[in-house]
């Protein structure tokens, strides 16, 4: 009896989207992450795929997320960014000339960021459709989520508001990837059992728990995490695998804090000349990163070596080995107690590969190298690909958690962030009452009913809490919600007749935040 290893990847990122701006900073955010990210692991795929090896792999794309990806404004200005940066690598090698070690740096930049752009352009910058692509031929199995990425259990006492989030969701994954989804990524695992009928409702029939989701079920399942429960709907919860998580988030002991790995917080604009490196910070006032990072995670963030490629790849093969050595154990401990194949499901943030984690992606090839040839005692899967080979499964009510710290909701309903709650049910019972309307179809009434339903969605997104409690860009984060919260109110004063119409307005409004330009506002009745 051989087991399975499940891994999953969750792509996210709240809509920085700026066409009122030549360059906005957070849309860097986005550029990193398909720079870093979103291309190595397409480059990955083409890879596996070329050496015809068994692979596969589970990925979630958040529709906002998608959105940005097929949006063509951002696609181009991601072009000009990578375009800078490839001219920015290129100087640096010049300018490292008589710094041996720097140059290599510089150079392995060059080449790394020229094969970026080489690929952008021949995946005609449509990444989704790739990914589409990859998903057709049955190695990727694609998840979707809620459509910004809401946090599902604090809308349950606005259900009209937690059915858009899912049609939308299931609308925009039927566009994107011609067909409808079947297993959901819950925004920051958050899950309650009120959520059933309303993930069943949507087609959905899968998504995955934190692990004490599953271990504090009801009743408790005889294969712990090892294998996934049934809840009496008929959904299927897979938990999060403890050890696995541990050996790569953790702080303490994780992989990506080996002393040989890039170090993410020095970046050359630290300490190159301003005027030589501030035409390449795209719409940063101050020195942020240009991506360029030239030094290793040894030492304080000024104390810190020469990044030396080599050696960061022995580390990979390392880890990519321990890792591989700790699931044979953990399978072969495991199956002595299962009457079933076991099942390790690891998910993590897909933008830890090779944004946070650099070398990230060639761990995630190394990996899917090293379990090929059978020798290490398992394979890897899909969720679909899990569920069709042991479709019947223990039934229980799995526990009320989140990923988040403490396992529960109070990242998101903090003393710093819980004000935004208030807002967010007063704009959700306000949307329904104005969903009431029949208006005449390509009228004012329509685009304002439709848009007012972007701004509540784009408020919705567990983003903004999260930015605001953890500290990091909390003014941007604050000044994103109240800013759509203030655009629906005023939408529905207009509506209402408290506001005269101010049609270049809404058009301002509807060119700014453009995503699911099919969205209905019938789908909040």
């Amino acid at each position: 009896m051989s087991g399975s290893l499940a891994l999953v990847l969750h792509a996210h990122l709240p809509f920085v989207r700026h066409p009122e701006h030549a360059h906005f900073h957070e849309e860097s955010w986005l550029f990193e992450a398909i720079l870093e990210c979103y291309l190595p692991l397409i480059g990955l795929m083409s890879g596996w795929e070329r050496d015809r090896l068994p692979w596969a792999l589970t990925l979630t794309v958040s529709p906002v997320l998608g959105a940005m990806l097929r949006d063509p404004l951002l696609k181009t200005r991601f072009g000009r960014y990578l375009d800078g940066l490839v001219e920015l690598a290129a100087r640096e090698e010049e300018r490292q000339l008589l710094r041996p070690r720097e140059q290599a740096v510089a150079r392995f930049y060059s080449g790394r960021l020229a094969g970026a752009r080489s690929l952008w352009e021949q995946c005609g910058g449509d990444l989704p459709a790739v990914w589409k692509g990859f998903a057709q031929g049955g190695r990727l199995e694609i998840l979707t989520c809620a459509a910004t990425h809401a946090l599902l259990p604090l809308l349950l006492e606005e259900p009209a508001a937690l059915r858009a989030q899912l049609q939308t969701a299931v609308r925009f994954h039927q566009e994107s990837f011609g067909c409808a989804p079947r297993g959901i990524w819950l925004p920051e695992c958050a899950y309650v059992p009120e959520l059933d009928p309303f993930l069943s409702e949507a087609g959905l029939r899968w998504f995955v728990l934190e692990a004490h989701g599953i271990l504090l079920a009801d009743p408790p399942s005889p294969y712990a995490v090892f294998s996934p429960v049934v809840t009496p709907r008929g959904l299927a919860a897979f938990g999060r695998d403890p050890a696995s998580a541990r050996q790569v988030w953790s702080r303490e002991g994780g992989y990506p804090g080996d002393p040989r790995y890039r170090e993410f917080h020095r970046d050359m604009a630290h300490d190159a000349e301003w005027s030589y490196v501030a035409p390449y910070l795209y719409g940063a006032q101050n020195r942020g990163f240009t991506g360029i990072k030239g030094h290793r995670v040894t030492g304080g963030t000024g104390d810190k070596e020469c990044y030396a490629r080599e050696e960061a790849m022995a580390a990979v093969r390392e880890h990519a080995a321990h890792f591989i050595g700790q699931r044979s154990r953990q399978f072969a401990e495991t199956e002595l107690r299962m009457d079933r194949p076991p099942l390790v499901v690891a998910p993590y943030d897909a933008e830890l590969f090779g944004h946070w984690w650099f070398e990230g992606p060639e761990f995630l090839d190394a990996v899917v190298r090293g379990t090929a040839d059978g020798r290490a005692g398992f394979g890897l899967t899909t969720l679909a690909g899990q569920l069709a080979r042991n479709p019947v499964n223990p039934v229980a009510i799995p526990a009320r958690s989140t990923w988040g710290e403490g396992g529960q909701l109070k990242v998101w309903l903090d003393p710093s962030n819980a004000w935004m709650q208030t807002h967010l049910r007063i704009a959700a019972r306000r949307m329904v009452e104005l969903a009431r309307t029949e208006a005449p179809a390509g009228g004012w009434e329509e685009r304002a009913l439709n848009q007012a339903g972007r701004e509540l969605l784009l408020a919705q997104a567990s983003d903004w809490p999260f930015l605001v409690r953890m500290g990091t860009a909390t003014d941007y984060a604050r000044n994103r919600f109240v800013g759509h919260v203030d655009a629906f109110n005023r939408i529905h004063a207009q509506l209402t007749g408290t506001a005269p119409r101010d049609d270049s307005w809404l058009g301002f409004l509807g060119a700014r935040d453009n995503l699911f330009p099919w969205l209905d506002y019938r789908w909040w009745r």
